[in-house]
């Protein structure tokens, strides 16, 4: 009887493969939904540009009430209407303006009284009183300083002149003298190298200084002689002294050639 049965093989691998593609289709269709959301997102447009959130409102016009007029009175001008028209003097006192009239009494007290008016009506009266006269008095209880400045003093201050500019100094001149050996006062000797001992070289060199205003050497160049003995002559050349050199009452400075001997002993 178990000859006629028939051995079946292991569905262990059809279960995995079967397995395997539900994965692999679930895993599909996961990522076209994840890239079917992304796009969605970026094509989607909220047109948040075109968007107008001002709200206008309505009102109906309302008439306001007009500002307050202030009325203000202007004062009076000063000593312009009260003030009277008849001048009354007690003395008939001619003003300054009349200096060929000599005063019949002089004294040294000041008079009080007001002069009369140069032209116009007046009258004598127990006290003086009328506008101001046309010489520049006043009546009795009024400002000297009032009646159109009459009574003030004027004083002009000057403009003061400008302040001079400084003088500058011209720049000192240069002399040039030539050879100037023989002119120095202190003339150190120069120190014989030994390398140009060795190489027998000797001669004259010849070093161009430039002397300041006090005499001494500010600038030195050696410009002919063995090239070995150069420099011994320019170091030299600078504690050369010298006297300051003038041009009338400037002192100037001084440009010539020093002359150092070297002899080979």
């Amino acid at each position: 009887m178990f000859n006629n049965l028939i051995e079946s093989s292991s569905h262990a691998s059809e279960f995995k493969r079967r397995g395997s593609f539900v994965l692999f289709t679930m895993a599909t269709y996961a990522l076209l939904f994840i890239v079917a959301g992304v796009i969605s997102i970026y094509a989607y447009d909220a047109r948040l540009d075109d968007q107008n959130l001002e709200f206008v409102t309505m009102l109906n016009p309302v008439d306001l009430p007009a500002p307050p007029v202030s009325v203000t009175h202007a004062a009076p001008p000063k000593n312009s209407t009260n003030r009277p028209t008849q001048v009354v003097r007690q003395i008939a006192m001619a003003s300054v303006n009349h200096p060929e009239i000599v005063p019949e009494h002089t004294s040294a007290a000041p008079n009080k009284n007001l002069p009369v008016p140069d032209h116009g009506p007046f009258t004598i009266g127990p006290q003086d009183s009328g506008p101001v006269a046309p010489g520049g008095n006043v009546g009795p209880g009024e400002d000297a300083g009032s009646g159109g400045g009459k009574g003030r003093a004027v004083v002009e201050i000057a403009t003061p002149p400008p302040p001079q500019p400084p003088i500058e100094k011209p720049a000192p001149r240069v002399v040039s003298k030539g050879v100037i050996t023989g002119l120095a006062l202190s003339l150190p000797k120069p120190t014989y190298p030994q390398i140009a001992r060795q190489a027998r070289a000797n001669g004259p060199v010849n070093v161009q200084v430039l002397i300041d205003e006090n005499g001494k050497v500010i600038s030195a160049k050696a410009v002919g002689g063995h090239p070995l003995l150069l420099a011994a002559a320019q170091q030299a050349a600078y504690g050369a002294r010298f006297s300051p050199t003038r041009l009338g009452d400037q002192a100037v400075k001084v440009s010539g050639v020093i002359t150092y001997n070297f002899v080979l002993q």
